[in-house]
């Protein structure tokens, strides 16, 4: 009886190795599996991205794209986030739009808890580096704004981050997001004033 008991615990024994070596085996298959998902995905999101930048690329040559901010850095260099269906720079030919608008419970001028200001676009420059980062250079002005646009979209993306300079006070603004062409953007315009 103890041999036949023996003999069964050494079945048990191989039958429970065998399971765990295979178990170790699937694991790591699943585990290569994982490593190639995630490199599709990489090269997936780079394609991506690269669709994204060439399209905001178009739109900044026609001077028809908007950026739409989802973070707001102070002067300061304090950061708030916001929703960038409120948060944006907007050029359409000889036309801008800067409207920033906080999750206060205030509304503020533009109805909407911030500011929003329409200007006539003047000295609109764009320059490509070596690494095919995109500048994009004018001058605002209008009623409530006067002045320095700076965006800075850096190469094979559409994230962006633009400088906004007033020309009567030193209360500069940085905005970060996407820029889109117009016509694939959704944005809310508040009230100018």
């Amino acid at each position: 009886m103890r041999k036949y008991l023996l003999l069964l615990v050494l079945c048990l024994f191989a039958m429970v190795e065998n399971v765990l070596a295979q178990v170790e085996k699937d694991e790591g298959v699943l585990q290569k599996d994982e490593e190639i998902l995630e490199k599709d995905q990489k090269v997936l999101k780079n394609q991506l991205d690269s669709l994204f930048y060439e399209e905001a690329v178009v739109a900044i040559e026609e001077k028809s794209f908007i950026l739409e901010a989802d973070r707001v850095i102070f002067k300061t260099g304090k950061n708030a986030y916001v929703n960038s269906n409120t948060n944006f720079v907007a050029v359409k030919g000889e036309n801008a739009v800067v409207q920033v608008a906080f999750n206060v419970p205030e509304l503020g001028p533009n109805g909407l808890g911030g500011i929003t200001v329409d200007g006539r676009v003047t000295s609109y420059e764009v320059k490509k580096d070596k690494k095919a980062n995109l500048y994009v250079s004018m001058n605002v002005m209008g009623v409530g704004i006067s002045a320095v646009i700076r965006i800075t979209m850096y190469a094979g993306s559409n994230d962006a981050v633009v400088d906004i300079s007033p020309n009567l006070n030193s209360n500069r603004l940085t905005l970060s997001g996407n820029i889109y062409a117009s016509d694939n953007s959704h944005v809310f315009k508040g009230r100018s004033l």
